[in-house]
């Protein structure tokens, strides 16, 4: 058996938090989108009409901008879960769902469906899907062997 303690113990060493490996560049980057989703998507719920006239569309009190805003929401959950978790398979596949959507505001406002402003948003969108196809890059480059 041990020694027997009457005294009050001696202090602790002190504790070295435990580092988790950091988030990748990649899922950095998709974890600030969905923070910028659901903001957008606060906006949307709560205020649409502000949004919608300040980038030039109409007002609306139909409910398809809040349906909109939710659906946002949700995808900014997926989004953030994606990103915590660094699951790579949904990073990559973000780059090229984000990098659609430029293309896709662009062939409504040709049709006529919706004034130019929209493709503000496309852009947003487009930059920062780069973003996160260089950090992917960027981390292949770094995890990728020497080649000789």
């Amino acid at each position: 058996m041990g020694p027997c303690r009457v005294g009050p113990e001696e202090p602790a060493a002190p504790r070295t938090p435990i580092q988790e490996d950091p988030m990748s560049p990649a899922a950095r980057s998709l974890q600030v989108f969905a923070v910028y989703l659901i903001l957008l998507a606060a906006v949307l719920l709560l205020a649409p009409n502000a949004l919608l006239q300040g980038f030039g569309l109409p007002a609306t009190s139909e409910v398809w901008v809040r349906v909109v805003g939710m659906l946002l929401a949700f995808l900014a959950v997926y989004y953030w879960i994606a990103a915590v978790t660094d699951d790579l398979p949904i990073l990559r596949a973000t780059v090229l769902c984000r990098l659609t959507v430029p293309v896709f505001f662009v062939l409504f406002v040709s049709a006529g469906w919706s004034p130019w402003p929209l493709v503000i948003f496309g852009v947003i969108d487009a930059v920062f899907a780069g973003w996160t196809w260089w950090a992917l890059g960027q981390g292949a480059a770094r995890v990728r062997p020497a080649t000789r």
